[in-house]
């Protein structure tokens, strides 16, 4: 097998896990993702990722305080802007995932109080044993976030290669100052997202769909003259 054919396998493998068990990840595998990740390019060579990964009594002190604000009505107060709107195929994607959830656990389209339910799972991390929280320096602003964003990318991937599930998780980074005082982050980095990970549960209905990709011919321009 090529390397193109192990990579793409990889990356075909890799899912957004909702449902975890609870056995924690040794601390060798959670520092061998890290230890691959690190490889990804960044503008200049400023490497402006770092990682703060929870464990044990930390994950769920963490746990406990994002459901309590999440579910307290507590503001959101995100270090970078949400998406303004979704339209076109970027609104029909949003669409299309959501009710593919909703079908997979059991909850109709209608049932507002169940889809707010399925919406909090995010702050309990969908009961995985650890969460990574992604920071990078404010005063690389967007290009730190752009390329801190390969670095998740590769960080799930290197996850995914040693049978460890992950999903990135944007709702988390809405409560960035909790984060910054529970994980003692300074204030000059901008959360992110986050990153809950753990061993599936392969059983759970949450984790019995996949999304689908574009295809590349529907991604690519050519330009000849």
């Amino acid at each position: 097998m090529t390397a193109i054919n192990t990579l793409t396998d990889v990356m075909q493998a890799r899912y957004s896990c909702r449902a975890f068990r609870p056995d924690p990840v040794p601390d060798g595998d959670l520092m061998q993702i890290v230890q691959t990740a690190r490889h990804m390019p960044s503008w200049c060579n400023a490497q402006p990722w770092q990682v703060e990964i929870t464990r044990g009594a930390a994950t769920e002190r963490l746990r406990t305080a994002l459901t309590e604000a999440a579910s307290t009505g507590t503001p959101p107060a995100p270090d970078l802007a949400w998406p303004g709107k979704y339209t076109g195929d970027y609104a029909e994607r949003r669409r299309t995932c959501g009710f593919q959830l909703y079908d997979a656990v059991g909850i109709e389209k209608s049932d507002r109080a169940g889809r707010a339910a399925q919406m909090l799972r995010n702050y309990s991390f969908f009961d995985a044993p650890h969460v990574a929280i992604i920071h990078s320096p404010a005063e690389l602003g967007p290009y730190g976030a752009m390329d801190t964003g390969g670095f998740v990318a590769a960080f799930t991937l290197a996850a995914t290669a040693l049978g460890i599930a992950t999903i990135p998780q944007a709702a988390i980074a809405a409560y960035a100052p909790l984060l910054k005082e529970q994980l003692g982050i300074a204030d000059d980095r901008l959360i992110l997202c986050a990153i809950s990970l753990g061993y599936a549960d392969t059983d759970a209905p949450a984790n019995s769909f996949r999304t689908a990709r574009a295809d590349a011919t529907n991604i690519l321009n050519w330009h000849d003259t």
